[in-house]
């Protein structure tokens, strides 16, 4: 007998050996349980929409039974309903060729959060301060607000505007538990097309002292409308990659503005500086560093390239992430895999923006039916499908509080 196969005989006697002491003294390896622990963790989804596609031929349904859709996304777990609103949207009914309804202004916003909180939903409401769209590159001022000349009166403008609309849908009993001021507001906002005398408030060219002070404004507005209740406010920034530069001149003097939660769109098909695999590493820092809790406000993947109408997708033209494919199944494994990195992380929740998109006769400023219909939670003929099984897949390996 060679030495190596003396060595390893001797590794395998010893090997049993440790086997019979275990079975002998009636001992088992012990395993970790490493999700034995309660999580808050919220699942979220922006139903902006829904009131506008129920309204124009839209219909929901499960296992083939049409059902209300604000019970459907209830019952599939959603904790957190997010809905935007804008200021006087009057575009929103000039599509259709009339004059009302407007969709997304403070009517339809009640009516939206009467009915998520009736399905035992929780409420982030999102001022986007603009009659339209407000993102990164775009952040319109609304038109009853384009004369104003001083930061004084925009900041008593935007106090009052918040303050009235929370109060009255307050009064109503329909007060949001967050509040986001501002959405994705990387360069700030009210500065596109701003008249020559309009207040500057575009960061990305150093304003930061006036958008501190506007927002400000804003937020004492949601803390005396809210009183002594609990509400909380977010900032709201685009793509992870661009949180320690804006949160390190936001949260710096002078005029700190006192805010609870840092939110942040994802879309893992658009922001790539950040793969997934470094997702929670990134959060966990974020939220470590500025002593915040975090919220993913924005994200979605399709679940085909598939359409069911003449409005061209907004995902599709893009290669899948490897791992992802566009299928239900991919969908809901990176809807998985993302809840995971952010519970893992500390975060505070996740929200899907606009999983009931669905086709319909909705239209918007580019098109009618949608042009996500292959990034929502239902097929093509308005059954919910199991891409939102994440919620349950998820809520199955960690001790969700509800």
């Amino acid at each position: 007998m060679t030495g190596i196969k003396k060595a390893f005989y001797f590794v395998l006697i010893v090997a049993i050996l440790c086997m019979a002491c275990d079975q002998d003294t009636g001992q088992t390896p012990e395993v970790e349980e490493p999700h034995d622990q309660e999580v808050d963790f919220l699942f979220g989804a922006d139903l902006s929409y829904l009131n506008q596609i129920l309204d124009h031929g839209g219909i929901y349904s499960v296992g083939g039974e049409q059902q209300d859709p604000y019970r459907i996304f209830a019952e599939a777990g959603t904790q957190l309903a997010r809905f935007r609103i804008w200021h006087n949207p009057l575009w929103t009914a000039e599509i259709y060729g009339r004059e009302t309804p407007l969709y997304n202004d403070l009517e339809d916003v009640e009516s939206s959060i009467d009915k998520a909180k009736s399905e035992g939903m929780e409420i982030l409401l999102d001022f986007h301060y603009s009659d339209v769209w407000a993102d990164p590159g775009r952040q319109e001022i609304p038109a009853a607000w384009r004369e104003i000349e001083s930061l004084e009166v925009l900041q008593d403008s935007i106090y009052q505007y918040t303050y009235k609309t929370l109060k009255y849908l307050g009064s109503k009993g329909l007060f949001p538990e967050y509040v986001q001021i501002g959405n994705e507001t990387n360069c700030g906002m009210l500065f596109t097309d701003a008249p020559e005398n309009f207040p500057k408030l575009n960061v990305c060219e150093g304003n930061w002292q006036n958008f501190k002070s506007v927002t400000k404004a804003a937020v004492n507005a949601v803390h005396d409308a809210a009183g002594h209740s609990e509400t909380k406010v977010i900032f709201h920034v685009a793509d992870p990659e661009n949180l320690d530069w804006w949160f390190e001149n936001f949260t710096g003097s002078p005029s700190e503005v006192d805010f609870d939660i840092i939110g942040f769109s994802y879309y893992p098909l658009w922001h790539t500086a950040i793969s997934l695999n470094q997702l929670e590493s990134a959060v966990s820092r974020i939220k470590s560093r500025f002593a915040k809790d975090i919220m993913m406000l924005e994200t979605a993947y399709p679940w085909t390239l598939e359409g069911n109408d003449d409005y061209t997708n907004i995902f599709g033209g893009q290669a899948p992430l490897p791992g992802f494919p566009y299928t239900i199944e991919g969908q809901r494994e990176i809807m998985v895999s993302m809840s995971e990195s952010m519970i893992n992380a500390g975060g505070l929740g996740i929200i899907y923006w606009e999983p009931g998109w669905i086709s319909s006769d909705m239209k918007d400023l580019w098109g009618t039916g949608s042009s996500w219909e292959n990034c929502t939670f239902f097929d093509f003929d308005g059954n919910l499908h199991e891409g939102a099984d994440y919620v349950n897949l998820v809520n199955n390996k960690y001790k969700i509080n509800p």
